[in-house]
């Protein structure tokens, strides 16, 4: 048997209940709930930044670094997004994204596998993340972060010399809505999309996953009944409604035409399984690929053979 984790009891008993205190400042708390949850929505939405802690050279990786303008046209002028580009083949290109709160330097075990399968590989930082630029909007956020793949996808096609080469986008948690919303855009040009730990069909309830996985910060009474049902409900509703966004997009146009990969990790505590399920089932070329034992975007460390070996062979089918 393996060794005994320190949480191993606390588990096997369930959760432990919250103190008297805690459920006395729980009920007092009620009132600042709803204005912590609009807090909760803008900062999930524009995070402290992480500086990237890995570079492509230590995955073997030779790269290039790129700014593409997000609106005036000139590069190094105004907003932009940062691009690590590692030339492979110049007819087949995958944009990478990250998760939420992260940078493109969480990705670089999944470029590195790219690279070496022949890809050519864009990795990029999301507005607000990365050493991308800061956008402070509270509404219209789907179509801003959409706005980020598309830009990538587009300079690579008519300013980086992949022209004629087919495009595979790739997200992660928060980044798989933009990308699969970008098949709403008309001429977007996608060959196959691959998600990692998502999307899902239903959006407010993953932000009380956020919530109890701990993945924003949340002052115990706050997380604590009857505080956390109201917190949840306004943080779902107001977090989806800074999007504007038809969600889940229509089962039309390039959605009846694009192979789509959801991997989802069977033990995944934000987007679950059913979730993931019932989006795909909408879409007649989605497939969901489940990873065992594994948690939010934890595939390439549970089980990266199986990870890598799914990711390539959608990718051979879907470009042909």
């Amino acid at each position: 048997m393996g060794r005994k984790n320190a949480g191993d009891d606390v588990a096997a008993s369930g959760p432990r209940r919250p103190s008297a205190l805690t459920r006395a400042l729980a009920v007092l708390a009620l009132p600042v709930a709803p204005l912590y949850a609009t807090f909760l929505s803008y900062l999930v939405y524009h995070p402290p930044r992480r500086p990237h802690h890995r570079k492509p050279e230590e995955f073997g990786l030779s790269s290039t670094e790129l700014t593409i303008p997000l609106d005036d046209g000139k590069a190094g002028k105004g907003r932009s997004l940062h691009i690590w580009l590692c030339p492979g083949s110049k007819d087949r290109v995958v944009v990478i994204g990250h998760g939420i709160g992260l940078s493109k330097s969480a990705s670089l075990a999944q470029a590195r596998f790219l690279h070496e399968a022949g890809y050519t590989v864009a990795m990029f930082d999301h507005r607000n993340h990365g050493l991308s630029s800061t956008d402070r909007a509270f509404w219209g956020l789907s179509g801003r972060h959409t706005d980020d793949v598309e830009r990538v996808v587009n300079h690579l096609r008519e300013k980086g010399g992949y022209g004629a080469a087919r495009f595979a986008v790739f997200g992660f948690s928060f980044s798989t809505f933009p990308s699969f919303y970008l098949l709403r855009r008309p001429d977007c040009g996608i060959e196959a999309i691959v998600c990692d730990s998502g999307p899902a069909l239903e959006l407010p309830p993953l932000f009380r996953n956020f919530i109890m996985a701990k993945g924003v910060p949340v002052p115990a009474p706050l997380r604590t009944a009857p505080s956390l049902g109201l917190l949840s409900r306004v943080f779902g509703s107001v977090g989806t409604a800074m999007l504007q966004a038809q969600w889940p997009p229509p089962a039309d146009g390039a959605y009846m035409r694009t192979p789509v990969l959801m991997m989802v990790g069977d033990s995944d505590r934000i987007i679950p399984v059913d979730s993931v399920r019932a989006l795909a089932a909408r879409y007649p070329k989605a497939e969901v690929h489940v990873l065992p034992e594994t948690d939010h975007l934890q595939g390439m460390k549970s089980c990266p053979e199986e990870y890598q070996e799914t990711v390539l062979d959608f990718l051979k089918r879907a470009f042909g």
